[in-house]
């Protein structure tokens, strides 16, 4: 018999991120096996309804206005959630949604599951003051919500073990995100060209994510500056949106490469796997990534990976074997990116790697992974007589 699941999400489509991808990936997998997944989420302008998907009134945040905050509370919670009779809940969130999720699993007396996608206290560049002890309440913050589950998914294990040192005592489980890997396996590899008017004789790095400080951006377009120099028949494309677009274009226009770098914004699933196809390299220079899941999706579509060490990351990538990590040091990125553009074999052999290591995660194998969590933690509940039977 199937399970039914109870998933709360401060993101969610149309909003992109990788914790939007993995709910989206968990999701496609569990309802192919017969499992129930509802989604409760933020409400967005003109969002689409959606079979499953619960919306909650939601504000734009200050910072971005893509995004949208919840307001966690609704008339409708109570009776939806008496009706759907869920076996597990998980969160996505330590905060508002997370926290509403947190407290109705209490109150059904159903286990809390949450995964852990964020490392929240790389992110306190964005507190103009104070960052130094808020960046300490952050990881006082998550520990304590941790340790009001029953478990805890981290992408990785270097997440799992940055958790413990920050005092979180609940079971810790490492199920990465999984990969469909046969989505991008297409025989299209010019998408990019075609759409940006790129000169077919370039070779493309790309590289994706949310223009935010913490993905380091900066440090990649200094690094293209010396690898242009050397190969001027290269382009250095980025695919994502966020704040920092217009510091970053102006960074581009000071070192001389307005129209070598192209910032393509947002892509939907079907656009980014044929940008990806297009390109001959990933480069990545995020040092707070949980897991990194462009850097496998690169991989399943056969593109080596140069990488800063850092985090998920050291796991996502086979040093040698399907890509290079390096430290956060410029010349030893570049050293490694030219390595690859001067050495078409090597190039060949890593791509060829890439795709078979991509298959280590894939969609299927990640979701059977959770769904025995689910299946253990449910057994486990019911053993136990901590908790007494409530109703909403």
């Amino acid at each position: 018999m199937g399970l039914k699941i109870g998933i709360f999400t401060d993101s969610y489509r149309p909003y992109t991120s990788g914790v939007v991808r993995s709910i989206e990936t968990f999701t496609e997998e569990y309802r192919a096996q017969g499992h129930k997944t509802y989604i409760f989420a933020p409400d967005y302008q003109n969002c689409q309804k959606e079979y499953g998907v619960f919306r909650f009134s939601s504000i734009p945040a200050p910072t971005n206005h893509e995004y949208a905050l919840a307001v966690p509370f609704s008339i409708r919670l109570r009776p939806t959630l008496k009706k759907l009779d869920l076996d597990i809940i998980h969160v996505h969130s330590p905060f508002l949604l997370g926290r509403l999720g947190a407290k109705y699993a209490r109150k059904l007396n159903v286990p809390l599951v949450f995964t852990f996608h964020t490392l929240y206290d790389q992110y306190v560049h964005y507190i103009p003051i104070g960052q130094n002890i808020t960046r300490e309440i952050t990881k006082k913050f998550c520990a304590d919500f941790c340790n009001n589950c029953d478990l805890i998914i981290v992408p990785t294990a270097v997440v799992g073990e940055r958790l413990i040192h920050w005092g979180v005592k609940t079971k810790i489980k490492p199920v990465p995100t999984g990969i469909n890997v046969s989505e991008f396996m297409i025989t299209q590899k010019d998408w990019l060209f075609q759409k940006f008017n790129i000169d077919p004789s370039c070779k493309l790095l790309i590289s994706v994510g949310r223009l935010g400080k913490e993905k380091n951006f900066s440090f990649l377009i200094n690094s293209y500056k010396h690898i242009y120099d050397h190969f001027p028949n290269t382009r250095l494309v980025i695919v994502g949106n966020g704040p920092e677009k217009e510091v970053l274009s102006n960074q581009c226009e000071k070192l001389g490469l307005k129209d070598k770098v192209i910032f393509t914004g947002t892509l939907t699933k079907e656009e980014m796997v044929k940008a990806y196809n297009s390109a001959h390299l990933f480069v990545f220079a995020s040092v707070t990534e949980t897991q990194g899941l462009v850097v496998g999706e690169a991989k399943a579509a056969g593109l080596p990976v140069v990488a800063v060490k850092a985090f998920g990351i050291s796991e996502m990538v086979e040093n040698d074997i399907d890509g290079f990590l390096t430290d956060l040091d410029t010349d030893k990125f570049i050293e490694k990116v030219i390595k690859i553009l001067t050495d078409e074999e090597l190039r060949q052999i890593l791509s060829k790697n890439a795709k078979i290591n991509a298959e280590k995660i894939s969609s299927k194998n990640c979701a059977n992974l959770l769904l025995q969590c689910y299946y253990d933690i449910i057994e486990t509940n019911n053993h136990k007589s901590k908790f007494s039977n409530s109703t909403i």
